[in-house]
Formats: structure tokens, C-alpha cells, sequence
């Protein structure tokens, strides 16, 4: 068996030739001169400095040299991927400030053109209804009231005079939670907001409650399953009709103008006795019932008159469960809709329109109703 070959000489293998190293290195400079983009000086730096590249492939044929060559050819082969490096850092740096240049260019903003805005959103006019309703009494000196979504059975029914056997507790007009005796529903009215507010509040009680509301009706042009609604209630000694008159009447001038003339009706509600429902005179034909082409009019039905809403006077069961001795005080209630004070207001022909979140829809608005 034969001894190393100490007499090697590095200069035999190929790849540590010192021609081919210089000229490995002359190909790296020119390769990153021609180098345009930090993309391009990526794709040189991979092709000369990375592992297949020719100084890195001689780097390797260091480790089969002899002991007394490897000093020599190591710091050839190191020398030569320094200046490489060095020329890639170089070239880096010069494209660099190039790219930021062009940036500080490309994208410099012209502060003196004109300002392109995106276009103003829109408020939901359910919401623009619903605050103008509450601003109508706020500015008599009524008091904002709010309570939960989700309720009690007996603050939804049973403290509004609404017996286990009335048709509004079915489940076909109510969502229930499950499960179903768990005596947990989505309120069906604002009304508990009333309830709650006598029972935590010694009378006068001025409050106008505003809110969403839920029931089990079918998604067409007059009805959907959540829906918006604006109550008011009042409590103190020595209230009558007459004043519920006054106050309706004022909230109808509010909304719908001065002059606006309105009319009562018997009816009947468990949680108002007495009880009334309330009309106004048409705004589109001015209670004649038909419009300038003798036609019968669209918006009251050839009535003359347009529905309001519900009132009356508390009754005094709901007075008695709230706490409150109905022999000394009295107290008036009533409210409406507010899809339907936005139909009748500004024309709104159904609830798709409402509910289906086109903001074209909403644009007809703008910010103010």
C-alpha cells in the first residue's frame, strides 16, 4: 500500500487553477455590473457565490490536497470569493439607493392637486327615522329609555296584562329560546322597557324607548321578522286622554308638518284601558282620497286617512304589577313603527328595500331625514 503523494501539486487540479479562479472571478464582476435590478444581483449572487457556483465547487477540491498544499490553495480560492462578496455588497448598495430614489419619485404625492374624496357614506334612514322620533320628544323633555333584547316571559307578557292563553305568546308569533320553558324569549314589543323602567323608577315617568324587535312573520313588502319600533310612556298624577291627545298630536306635527289633523278610534290593547288607534290626515291627498288625476289615492287607499299606531291609558294592572298604587297615579302609552313612519314618510314602497343593505339605498338619505 502506497503513502500520501506529498509532492501534489495544487496547480494539476482543474478547478484550483489559478487561471480559472482569476477567471471565475472576472465572470462574477462582469455578471454583476450587467446586474439591473436587486432581482437580477439576487439571481448573480446565486450563480457565483452560491454552492454550485465554480469558486465554491473549488473550495471543495481543497480538502483532497495534501496537508502542505491546502495553505496555498485555500488562500487563493479565499481570496477570490472575498472580492466577489465585496463586488455583490458593493453592487447591492448601489441598486439600493437607486430603488429608493425612484420610490422618493415614483410615488411622491403632489400636495397642491386636487383632493379626490371617497364618497360620504350613509346613515340606514331606519336609524335617521328612529333618531328624529326620539328627538321629537326629547325636545318636550322626555328621557331616553333602552333595555335588553333578549327578556322574560313575564316582563315580555305577564306584566302587560297578556295572559298564558293570549295568541301573542303562540309560538307562532314569538322566538322562543331553548329551550322552549326556559321562559326566555326575543322581545315581541318595546315594551318591557316601560315595565322595567316603573319598576326601578318612583313616577313622573316621561321615557320614549326606542329598539329592535322580533317576530316569527314572513320576509315580504309589509312585514319582516326583525323590525324597528318607538314607544313612549308617561306616568304621573292627574294624566288623561286629553293629554295623550296633545302629545300625539304634537309628535305628528313634528313628523309630518304643521296642520297635520288627526283622529281617535276605539280599540283595544291588555296593557291600555281605555284603548285607541290613531289616525292622520293623508299627506299625499290631503284627506280627500284621490289625487290630482282623480284617481284614488295610493297612500291612504281612497280613505283620506293614514294609521298611526296604538295608545291609551295604562291599565292599571300593569300600573299594580310594576309597583305603582294606580289610585294615585295614571299614566298614558303609545307607539308605532318605525319602518312603517319611514314607508309613510318618504314613500318607501317595501321592507326588501330596507333589509337587503344596498347603500344606493341609503344614499337617498344622506346624512339628514
Amino acid at each position: 500500500m502506497s503513502g500520501p503523494n506529498t509532492n501534489y501539486d495544487p496547480v494539476e487540479v482543474s478547478a484550483l487553477d489559478p487561471e480559472n479562479i482569476a477567471a471565475a472571478v472576472e465572470q462574477a464582476h462582469a455578471a454583476i455590473a450587467a446586474a439591473a435590478t436587486l432581482d437580477d444581483l439576487k439571481s448573480v449572487r446565486i450563480a457565483h457565490q452560491g454552492e454550485k457556483s465554480p469558486l465554491a465547487l473549488a473550495n471543495r477540491e481543497i480538502g483532497a490536497l495534501p496537508p502542505s498544499a491546502k495553505a496555498e490553495a485555500g488562500k487563493r480560492v479565499g481570496q477570490a470569493r472575498g472580492m466577489v462578496g465585496a463586488a455583490l455588497a458593493a453592487r447591492q448598495a448601489e441598486l439600493e439607493a437607486e430603488r429608493d430614489e425612484r420610490i422618493l419619485v415614483e410615488e411622491r404625492v403632489d400636495v397642491t392637486l386636487p383632493v379626490v374624496r371617497r364618497p360620504f357614506g350613509a346613515r340606514h334612514p331606519i336609524e335617521l327615522v328612529s333618531q328624529r322620533l326620539v328627538d321629537a320628544f326629547v325636545g318636550m323633555g322626555w328621557e331616553v329609555a333602552e333595555g335588553p333584547e333578549l327578556e322574560s316571559e313575564w316582563l315580555n307578557f305577564d306584566a302587560l296584562n297578556l295572559g298564558p292563553d293570549h295568541p301573542a305568546r303562540q309560538m307562532q308569533d314569538t322566538f322562543f329560546l331553548d329551550p322552549v320553558d326556559s321562559g326566555l324569549v326575543l322581545r315581541t314589543h318595546t315594551s318591557p322597557v316601560q315595565i322595567r323602567t316603573m319598576l326601578r323608577q318612583e313616577p313622573p315617568i316621561y321615557i320614549v324607548a326606542p329598539g329592535k324587535v322580533y317576530r316569527t312573520d314572513d320576509l315580504d313588502a309589509t312585514h319582516t321578522p326583525v323590525f324597528h319600533q318607538i314607544e313612549c310612556l308617561a306616568v304621573d298624577k292627574g294624566l288623561t286622554m286629553a293629554h295623550l291627545r296633545g302629545a300625539i298630536d304634537a309628535f305628528v306635527k313634528i313628523m309630518f308638518g304643521e296642520g297635520t289633523r288627526t283622529r281617535v278610534r276605539a280599540s283595544y290593547f291588555p296593557f291600555t284601558e281605555p284603548s285607541m288607534e290613531t289616525d292622520f290626515v293623508c299627506f299625499a291627498c290631503h284627506g280627500t282620497g284621490s289625487d290630482d288625476a282623480g284617481a284614488q289615492c295610493r297612500s291612504c287607499g281612497g280613505s283620506g286617512w293614514i294609521e298611526l299606531g296604538g295608545s291609551g291609558m295604562v291599565n292599571r294592572k300593569v300600573l299594580r304589577a310594576c309597583g305603582i298604587d294606580p289610585d294615585v297615579y295614571s299614566g298614558f302609552a303609545f307607539g308605532l313603527g318605525i319602518e312603517r313612519a319611514l314607508m309613510l314618510r318618504h314613500g318607501v314602497r317595501g321592507m326588501h328595500e330596507m333589509v337587503e343593505g344596498d347603500v344606493r339605498f341609503s344614499r337617498q338619505f344622506g346624512m339628514e331625514v
